[in-house]
This record gives C-alpha cells, structure tokens and sequence, in this order.
C-alpha cells in the first residue's frame, strides 16, 4: 500500500516513507549516540565559523549555539528523546535543533555533509581516547617502575622457551614491560598526531561553494591543520586503524604480563600470591584461588586483535569516497577504547597488590644449573674459547645430573677434571657474582637496572610535564 511522502530530513527526493525494516537496519543512533559531545562540538565551531564568514547571521549563530548546549545538556541527563527514524547522531540532534529554533536551525548545515560531519566527529573521539589511553598507560608505567624499586633486590630465574635460563632480578624482568608500554605510549600519541587534522568543510567529497574558513572551524576544534584532499578528507579512515593497532599491541604486552601472573601464581610456580580482592573461588572446589581477571586480560587481546583485523576487512573494499559500509567502523572502536581503559585500570590496581615469594624464587633461579652460562664464561676469561668453554661446561652438568650434584656442590678436582683450566677461582662463583657480573648497558646487574629505571622516569616524568 502506497506511504505518505517521506519526512526525512533528506526526503524531499522520496515518494514514499522508508520501510520500517529499512530504517531498523539503517540506523546507527543505539551506538552513534556515543558521539553526541562531539557532534555537537563540531557543530558550534561550525555555525561560529558560517557568522564569521557572513554565511548566517549572529543571531541564527546565537540561537543555535544555545539550542546545543540545550541538547547537550539534555542527553547528558538522559532526557533527550532519540528516534530511529532520524537515523544517527547528526539527523537526531539537527531535527530537535530545528524544532527548537525553527530556520536558524536549518540554516546549521550549511557548507558541510554528513560525510564531513562524522569523520570529523570520529576525529575528535579517537583524539579524546588517545588523551585517555596515553595518560592510563603512564600511570601503568609508573606503577611499574614503583614496583620494580621495591622488588630491587629480588632474584628468579629468566627464562627462555619457559626453560630456566639464567638468574636476573625481578625488577629487570618488570621493567622490560615498562620499556613495552613506552612504546605503547609512543604509538598512540603519533596515532593523535596523525587523527588531529579537520576534515571539516570539505562537504560529502568534493568541497562546497561557499567562502568558508576551514582553519578556523579546524582552530576552534582544536585541530592542528586541515586535511587539503576533500576526497580523502571524508573517506579515510587510517586513523582508525591506526588507533585499533595500537591497542591491539597494547593488549598483547598485557596479555603476555597477565599470563605470567597466572603462570607465577601457580602451585607449580609459586613466585606469587594474588590478593584476595582480585582473584576469585571455585563453585565446587572450596580451596581454589584463581586468577580470573589475568585471565580476562588476556583473553580480551582477542577482542582488539579482532577490532583491528574487522577494520582492515571494512576498508579494503570500499571506493572512493564515502560509503554507508563507514557506519561498521563504530562499534568496534567503541569496544577497543573501553577494553583497552578498564583493562589497564584493572591491571594498575591488580599489580601493586601482589606479594612476590622472594625466597623461593631465589631457590628457583639457583636450581636448573642457571650459572652454567657463567662456568663457560670463567673459562673463556681464562683464554679458552668459548666453544670448547661450552662442551667442557656442558659436560660438567652432565656429570652433575649423574652424581645428583649441584655445580655448587663440585670440587676443585671435579671441575679441574672436567677442563685443567678451573681453578679455585671457579668455586666462588654465586646467583650475587652472577648478577653482579652483568653490569653491561641493558643487563641485569643492580646498579645497571637501577640506573635503567631511573633514565625510565626521568623519561616518564618528562612526557607527562
């Protein structure tokens, strides 16, 4: 049966309403509703920018910048009413606008499309997460280095292919993840670089006939240029890949953090305790203890690894310009921005709880014949190459495993019949001498993880002047 003549803001060219499963499917407002802030931001600096250009009057200018704050006011208080029939976030707030002040409201989109209109929006939601991931993973970093000067003196074993390798401190092992999250911090900041550029006044593709100041409107968002190719302006989408890369990679260091936490608070570890508050029982199993929220951590690497691969496959397609498939992008970062936040929330509030097993990590770094690697160094200190120092050392532990002996347990005569070049040098070798001995630029020596954990603040303490 025939429909009335559309009333859609755009359906002025249709004969007939849009089917109501068109417009179900249609509609992005139960999630672009996140971006009200935005879109009305952009909207004030453009109708500012229309009056300084003589485009609208001040008067329009002032009633419609009243009209939003209004709006804003009331979606931020929950009483402003969204229709799926207006379709987004832009058609919702322009129809109240206009109800509201009648022509001036409708005189708002002039100079602009809704293809500038959302990548600007989008522009300024990802450059405020960027601000928010940036300052999270600071204080993550800092919470790190605090961590790693009270563990200062702990000893455990390093490890390679989950082998016990060579002893290192603890506080080594957790500033490496803090060198991790630098670099993670370093990605989303260029990410903000890259996404603070306006794409603003460059219409649905090709630009618009008015005398519009697009560095102005770009000045007054806070934007640090314009984007010069309309084309590009409205239909990139980079910076949203690069932000969900970034946290994609975010999300495995934590995912590698989080599975070493559960990993070391294993009985069959045993390097950790996890506090109470952060961990959770068994509902048949009354002594369980487990560590459900490094477990989450990790496994919420999936969903922004899949965010990432899911903006790949949007964009790969898609021609120039804009295309609806744009309104897919979203959802996806909407659930990045918020998985990465609280995961790194719950990980700066998990962390500093746990109580490290000091004694008995030492014990584990000692077992496994961890000096091996510094018996072979003694030898070649003494002129012998490293290659035979390392038979003759890989020998020695054979010995051991064979006389169930620990290489601190030998005697000179073993050691001297093993390789003549032992001497008794060779028994004062210890997990201290070890450590101590390390004192290389990057290595696990105290004084040089100190002196690295103090360059690592200084370099936090001057991102965040």
């Amino acid at each position: 049966m025939p429909k009335k003549k559309s009333d859609k803001l755009w359906g002025a060219r249709f004969e007939h309403d849009a089917d109501s499963l068109t417009d179900q499917y249609n509609a992005s407002i139960s999630f672009d509703i996140r971006l009200y802030r935005e879109d009305i931001a952009g909207s004030k600096a453009h109708a500012t920018m229309l009056a300084r250009q003589n485009i609208i009057t001040t008067q329009d200018r002032d009633l419609i910048l009243n009209g939003l704050a209004e709006i804003e006011q009331e979606i931020a208080e929950g009483r402003f009413i969204f229709s799926v029939e207006r379709e987004d976030i832009h058609l919702n707030i322009e129809a109240a606008l206009t109800e509201r002040i009648g022509d001036a409201g409708r005189r708002l989109h002039t100079a602009r499309s809704r293809n500038d209109q959302i990548a600007t929006d989008i522009r300024l939601f990802v450059r405020d997460a960027c601000d928010s991931v940036i300052t999270s993973l600071r204080s993550f970093r800092s919470i790190l280095l605090k961590l790693a000067e009270k563990e200062s003196a702990t000893v455990m074993p390093g490890y390679t292919h989950l082998q016990r390798a060579q002893p290192i401190l603890l506080s080594h092992h957790l500033q490496a993840y803090e060198a991790m999250f630098a670099r993670d911090t370093e990605r989303f900041v260029q990410t903000r670089t890259r996404t603070n550029q306006s794409p603003l006044g460059t219409g649905a593709l090709a630009g618009v006939s008015f005398k519009i100041d697009r560095a102005l409107s770009a000045n007054l968002l806070g934007f640090d240029g314009v984007i010069e190719n309309s084309i590009d302006a409205v239909s990139d989408r980079d910076f949203v890949f690069d932000f969900h890369s970034a946290c994609a990679l975010s999300m495995i260091h934590i995912s590698r953090l989080s599975e070493e936490l559960i990993l070391w608070a294993s009985a069959e570890f045993g390097f950790l305790n996890l506090d109470d508050r952060f961990s959770t029982g068994s509902s048949i199993m009354p002594q369980k203890k487990n560590p459900d929220l490094a477990e989450l951590a990790r496994g919420k690497s999936a969903r922004t690894i899949g965010n990432l691969v899911q903006i790949m496959t949007l964009l790969k397609g898609q021609p120039l310009a804009y295309n609806k498939d744009m309104q897919e992008d979203k959802e996806a970062l909407f659930d990045s921005v918020d998985t990465v936040l609280d995961t790194i929330n719950i990980m700066s509030a998990m962390l500093p709880s746990c109580s490290f097993n000091r004694q008995h990590m030492k014990t584990a770094a000692e077992a496994n014949f961890s000096l091996a690697t510094d018996y072979a160094d003694y030898l070649t200190k003494k002129n012998v190459p490293f290659r035979e120092a390392h038979s003759a050392v890989g020998s020695l532990v054979s010995f051991c495993e064979k006389e169930n002996k620990t290489l601190a347990e030998l005697t000179l005569e073993e050691l001297q019949n093993i390789h003549p070049a032992f001497d008794k040098g060779a028994l004062e070798i210890t997990i201290e001498s070890a450590l101590n001995a390390r004192a290389v630029n990057g290595g696990t020596a105290p004084q040089t993880v100190k002196k690295a954990r103090k360059a690592a603040q200084s370099r936090l303490n001057e991102e965040t002047k």
